[in-house]
């Protein structure tokens, strides 16, 4: 009897002690399921169909396993191509090697609306994610590729030093040309053209920077880049300050010396001013995070001469 006792003295002893002690933490999941903010095991293998979502990827230090390239350039465009060297070349926006993305067995594919075209032909390979980069700022874009990849502080800090930066550049710009009108015209092998409000140049130049639009640049219509025009029209815009893009082909240098030549052009209030600005047409054509980045570090340095 006095051993069944201790016995169940015994057992009652270790089942106070098992209820007493810690119990067991269920391991946290590595991402909560439907949450895109949760942190996840593995970057995402992305391939993008559109160099400025490329670009909105690298601003976040992101690196795409697969992207399009420059269509004139047929290659990354040159102020990014040091940071796409892991990164497979994936044909022009408007053909993409299909054969190549479905190689890299991306996770996501990143599409611009504008060239998509048929979707379905992409999902067949991985989820895709179209964006329509008329709708909305960079800054729109950025962040919403920052909710995909889990980067949106990163995305907060890029945008808030963008803003420092922008305002400096603009008091560079001031302190040259005060409250007076800007233009941008772009010189290729064949025409002259004025850039209108839309991407890629008029959201930089004329909400981002604050500049008023020389007379006319408003009239260009808001579905299209540029007007093409003709070198005899140019002091119909009476512009204070002109950035100027030159097409990096010979026939567009050979078209931009004639017209540095001519009486029409040395006539001009901002040739006369010394208020005519060459810009590059990449970063400043790149309408991405790092391409207003960029364009606004060219700024920087050709205000402060």
């Amino acid at each position: 009897m006095k051993k069944t006792l201790l016995l169940l003295s015994l057992v009652f002893i270790c089942v106070l002690s098992a209820c007493g002690g810690p119990a067991a933490q269920p391991q946290q999941p590595a991402a909560a399921a439907g949450n895109e903010t949760a942190p996840v095991n593995k970057e995402l293998k992305i391939a993008s169909l559109s160099i400025h979502l490329t670009n909105n990827l690298l601003a976040l230090g992101v690196t795409p396993v697969g992207s399009v390239i420059g269509g004139d350039l047929k290659a990354f465009l040159p102020h990014v191509a040091d940071r796409l060297t892991n990164t497979k070349p994936l044909g022009v926006v408007t053909e993409p090697d299909m054969e190549t993305l479905l190689s890299l067995k991306p996770d996501l594919i990143f599409a611009d609306k504008q060239y998509a075209g048929e979707v379905s032909k992409y999902e067949k390979i991985a989820k895709t994610v179209v964006f329509d980069l008329d709708d909305g700022t960079w800054r729109d874009h950025l962040k919403k590729v920052a909710k995909i990849v889990n980067r949106e502080q990163q995305a907060e800090d890029f945008i808030k030093a963008d803003q420092a930066q922008t305002e400096r550049v603009k008091q560079l710009l001031h302190n040259k040309i005060g409250d007076g009108t800007v233009m941008a015209v772009r010189i290729t092998a064949k025409e002259l053209r004025v850039f209108g409000a839309r991407r890629p140049m008029g959201p930089i130049l004329f909400e981002d920077l604050g500049l008023k639009p020389a007379k006319g640049v408003e009239k260009i219509s808001k579905d299209k880049a540029f007007d093409v025009i003709s070198q005899e029209v140019l002091p119909d815009y009476d512009a204070d300050a002109i950035f100027v893009v030159v097409n990096n082909e010979d026939g567009a240098k050979k078209l931009y010396a004639q017209l540095q030549n001519s009486p029409i052009w040395q006539g001009l209030k901002a040739v006369k001013a010394g208020h005519v600005y060459p810009i590059p047409d990449q970063p400043w054509l790149d309408y991405s995070a790092i391409g207003h980045k960029m364009s606004l570090d060219d700024a920087e340095k050709f205000l402060a001469k």
